[in-house]
């Protein structure tokens, strides 16, 4: 599944009580530095690019000074002496919050009390002050500043933007979060910083491409390619909706391509290339071609032929999606998947039958009946893969999966032999306790 990566970094140490100082003073501080990086002799020296990154990574800093995420909501009050101007109630990705508005800030407290998100609603100084402050610090690195004076900025820079982003995708605002993601990489990625933050510039293109910006998504997406980031496959799923969004069909394909045969379990990857070959109405078991080859470098990789064979159950060529199924428990017969998926071409099968039965005239009860016998013999089928799936797995996700599945076909059973109503209460007796 695709999802935005995070590791927020929070820093739960209190260093000082809050005490902003006048907006003002913080534009006299950055225009002061400022005209002496414009100076022609001044703008030669390191130091002038060390005071203007200063300048404006404390103008940035102003409206919080020091109050963090991760404080609880009475130590916030100790600290911040402002009285809020307003109060209320909402509702962010699903779970309650405080919001408490300030003059400069709104301060988001969990249910539990915790400050999670200080959103700075009016900055001391205009403008892109952590992007511009990251500019200076490398600018001073490029001029003889030594990295232990400019490394750690950067990397200051890049984190804080890195949370701002991670804020504001919370808050709902798409755009800005990739804005900030963006500078993160690209702080991280300027002459003096050492460390790259490439979970930055994927979040970059994932929210890029939550808004349609289809030009930052593939850069940011070929950026985190080209330094060998890849989202366990995800990235070339993501690339090859954007190569549709342009209409570029051929690139699509060479994506996902690309993508299954690195990662043939990839799910995101294989409904795209699935769904891709429908759409154009080619043939789908031109994707098995693709798997071939990586058979022949991985032939004792049973999850390629897991992959195969969810590719025939997608199309409805069930007798090769079986055979593929079967192939892979031959390799491994200890591969959870490939009997997980064997069992769900039953239940394909099963379902395909149920909608011809239901589509039937009243007056067709015979064959009816011989529908539905067909479907209670494929559910008695079903049985056995699924408990060996149960048996050989070491995933609890996919353990629960199969005992629910069992729970259920042994319940549609439970009439045709006392076995199946024994078989129903111990997989009730597994699925309640898990």
């Amino acid at each position: 599944m695709k999802k935005l990566f995070f590791a927020l970094a929070i820093v739960c140490s209190l260093q000082a009580a809050y005490a902003q100082k006048p907006d003002a003073d913080m534009q006299k501080a950055v225009d002061k530095a400022l005209s002496a990086a414009q100076d022609a002799k001044k703008a030669t020296k390191a130091a002038t690019w060390i005071n203007l990154g200063k300048a404006y990574w404390t103008a940035y800093q102003n409206p919080l000074s020091n109050v963090t995420p991760g404080i609880d909501k009475n130590t916030f009050g100790m600290m911040f002496k402002e009285r809020p101007q307003a109060t209320q109630q909402v509702e962010l990705e699903g779970r309650p919050y405080e919001k408490v508005v300030y003059s400069h800030i709104n301060a988001y407290f969990n249910a539990a009390g915790i400050l999670t998100i200080a959103e700075v609603t009016h900055p001391s100084v205009q403008g892109d002050l952590l992007g511009e402050a990251a500019k200076a610090y490398s600018k001073a690195f490029e001029l003889g500043a030594k990295e232990k004076d400019v490394d750690p900025r950067l990397q200051e820079i890049a984190e804080a933007l890195y949370n701002d982003g991670f804020s504001a995708y919370q808050l709902g605002d798409l755009k800005k979060a990739s804005d900030l993601f963006k500078g993160a990489a690209d702080a991280s990625a300027l002459p003096g910083c050492t460390v790259r933050n490439d979970d930055a510039a994927y979040n970059a293109a994932f929210t890029a491409l939550q808004v349609k910006d289809y030009a930052r998504a593939e850069e940011y997406y070929n950026k985190c390619l080209a330094n060998d980031y890849t989202s366990e496959g995800n990235i070339y799923a993501s690339l090859s909706e954007i190569a549709l969004a342009k209409a570029d069909t051929l690139s699509a394909k060479n994506y996902l391509a690309t993508g299954l045969t690195a990662y043939p379990d990839n799910a995101s990857i294989l409904t795209n290339l699935i769904n891709l070959y429908l759409a154009t109405k080619e043939d789908p078991s031109k994707i098995v071609e693709l798997l071939d080859e990586a058979k022949k470098a991985m032939p004792d990789n049973p999850s390629l032929y897991y992959v195969e064979g969810n590719i025939y159950t997608g199309i409805k060529d069930y007798e090769k999606a079986i055979a593929a199924y079967d192939k892979g428990i031959e390799i491994n017969p200890n591969y959870d998947m490939t009997y997980y998926g064997k069992a769900n071409v039953a239940l394909k099968q099963a379902d395909d039958l149920i909608d011809e039965r239901e589509a039937l005239d009243v007056r067709e009860y015979k064959k009816y009946d011989e529908l539905t016998a067909k479907v209670v013999e494929i559910y008695k089928g079903a049985i056995e893969p699924f408990e060996k799936c149960y048996e050989v797995s070491q995933i609890p996700e996919v353990k629960a999966a199969a005992a629910d599945f069992l729970k259920r076909l042994n319940f549609q059973l439970r009439n045709e032999d006392p076995k199946f109503q024994a078989a129903y209460e111990k997989w009730n007796g597994i699925v309640t306790a898990e």
